[in-house]
């Protein structure tokens, strides 16, 4: 694999209970890129991302994620190295951590302070990617007092804690109110536009939650590949319509996209 590539999938397929999920998925992600992954509910996408995440195995095809291949590697060692920011995750942690001990804990790949030792340079670099997410004031508070949005704010600082060669977010912006999403939509293009930020996948199903400043796109289509590359290129009505089978009209102003049937 290209040492540019942080992920490759090539011919990638997943069944479950013998039923398809995902089919024929090639698709490469490369330094500097900021991707979104666009498609109906049911299309694939979060098993896409979870495989990515190495977290399922696929049932065909191979999968490379930051040069290693999955089946060679302990994926133990690895999961460390990938942001993750899922809905799956958010639920696994203790309502009563601290947020700075959220983030803190994705040194080790931990949900809890005491299964490992922490120096002050972790606690200190944890409140430093707080701030970088607009929650700055957030990290002697527990999770049970933040709001959904301020929720992800944290889950997004955890992903950057351990300087990850890829951050994939899953659906970031689905429990958040209007406010709550556009604030989210700010902090992620400020993240896309940081050239120091790693490549970036985000899943969604409405154009609204785009950031700024992201890059591709992949639409997913049934478990395939309906078309992918460059968003200003390939993300039109059309592909749209197809995408979501439903006559759509799609604009795009002040770097953000918007959408609605025809």
């Amino acid at each position: 694999m290209t040492e540019a590539l942080a992920l490759r999938l090539a011919g990638v397929g997943f069944t479950r209970d013998k039923r398809p999920i995902l089919a024929d998925i090639n698709w490469e992600v490369a330094a500097g890129q900021r991707w979104v992954v666009l498609g109906a509910n049911g299309s694939g996408k979060t098993t896409l991302l979870r495989i990515a995440a190495l977290y399922e195995h696929p049932t065909a095809g191979t999968v490379d994620v930051l040069g290693q291949r999955l089946g060679r590697v302990d994926v133990r060692r690895m999961r460390h190295l990938v942001g993750f920011v899922s809905p799956a995750l958010a639920q696994m942690l203790r309502p009563h951590l601290r947020a700075v001990e959220v983030v803190m804990t994705a040194r080790h790949g931990a949900l809890e302070p005491w299964w490992h030792d922490y120096t002050d340079d972790d606690r200190e670099r944890a409140h430093k990617l707080l701030e970088q997410v607009g929650a700055g004031g957030l990290g002697e508070r527990t999770i049970a007092t933040l709001s959904s949005g301020e929720r992800q704010r944290v889950q997004i600082a955890r992903s950057l804690m351990t300087d990850p060669g890829l951050v994939l977010l899953d659906e970031p912006a689905s429990t958040l109110d209007l406010g709550g999403r556009e604030m989210l939509v700010g902090d992620l293009t400020a993240l896309a536009n940081d050239p120091a930020a790693p490549p970036l996948v985000m899943v969604t199903h409405r154009t609204e939650e785009i950031p700024a400043g992201f890059t591709h796109v992949l639409m997913l289509r049934n478990g395939q590949v309906l078309a992918q590359g460059p968003l200003e290129d390939v993300l039109t009505s059309e592909s749209l319509s197809a995408c979501f089978a439903l006559p759509l009209d799609l604009e795009h102003r002040n770097g953000r996209w918007h959408s609605q049937a025809r």
